[in-house]
């Protein structure tokens, strides 16, 4: 039997036993034997539904508990965004007096043919592709050795003929130097720019000139502009030969009321100078370019 069917009948018993102790005990014979089902047994309490106390052992079921569902209901999509339009490339646009002329940036491949270099940068611009060995192949190297006295060159070749020295020497170590402006000008002309012109005593305004109209120029300067000595010495043939042992040689692509831009081809960088400055270490090599056109 189920403990809750046992309780149950305890309580109708006690409540039973309740009811008959308040009855009143009958006094007839014929009463304590009459049918109890025809006795009438008196109320005990009021007329309403009799409220249990809750304990913490109560052995009834507890409450089966409610549950509420609520149907999900996903909310409405983004509206579909507009396709993404495609910024337009910037293009920089150089303010009023500047002028600079698209020469493609090399830099050079050997240690001292940064005159080649400067000369690829300047065909290349005109659509004329040559690698700097092929190019430096037509300037026939002159590899004597210099004849050098108290560390100060006293001869040596002759670089408007030839390029002088070894092309991966060294200047300070006397080992190797370079070429000037008619063995690169010679080159130019019969490699597709046969309205190519150069030579020395250039003026400033000259260069200004011709880059405003879209020629690129290759000058002949100092390294990173510096100012060491410059001096002479005798070529094998004779001639009087002006040097410096920082010669280095670039090519201008670009003029502004100021300055001048540089494709510089010892670092294969870009970058503005000064006019000033570039005229004081140009004017070292007697002011020598090539103007390309």
């Amino acid at each position: 039997m189920k403990i809750g069917t046992i309780a149950s009948m305890t309580v109708l018993g006690g409540t039973v036993a309740s009811s008959l102790l308040l009855s009143p005990v009958p006094t007839h014979p014929a009463a304590a034997i009459a049918p109890l089902v025809t006795a009438s047994l008196p109320y005990t309490g009021p007329a309403t539904a009799i409220r249990r106390i809750q304990h913490a052992t109560d052995l009834e079921a507890p409450l089966t508990p409610t549950e509420i569902y609520v149907q999900y209901v996903p909310p409405l999509p983004d509206p579909t965004p507009a396709p993404a339009v495609a910024a337009a490339p910037r293009v920089w646009v150089a303010p009023a007096g500047y002028k600079t002329i698209a020469v493609p940036i090399y830099r050079q491949t050997r240690n001292l043919n940064c005159e080649t270099a400067a000369m690829q940068m300047g065909l290349a611009y005109y659509g004329h592709w040559y690698s700097q060995d092929a190019l430096f192949a037509y300037e026939h190297a002159d590899l004597r050795r210099p004849v050098v006295s108290n560390g100060v060159i006293v001869q040596w070749g002759d670089p408007y003929t030839n390029f002088v020295g070894d092309v991966n020497g060294s200047e300070t170590g006397h080992t190797g130097y370079g070429v000037y402006y008619p063995v690169i000008l010679a080159i130019a002309r019969s490699h597709g720019l046969p309205n190519a012109y150069g030579g020395e005593g250039f003026s400033a305004a000259t260069v200004y000139a011709e880059l405003a109209a879209g020629h690129p120029v290759q000058i002949w300067m100092e390294a990173r502009w510096s100012r060491p000595a410059v001096r002479t010495w005798t070529a094998w043939d004779g001639r009087i030969v002006r040097y410096s042992l920082a010669e280095h040689s670039v090519i201008l692509t670009g003029v502004s009321p100021t300055q001048v831009r540089v494709n510089d081809d010892q670092f294969g960088s870009q970058y503005w100078v000064s006019k000033s400055t570039f005229e004081s270490s140009w004017r070292d090599f007697n002011n020598m370019a090539v103007i390309y056109r």
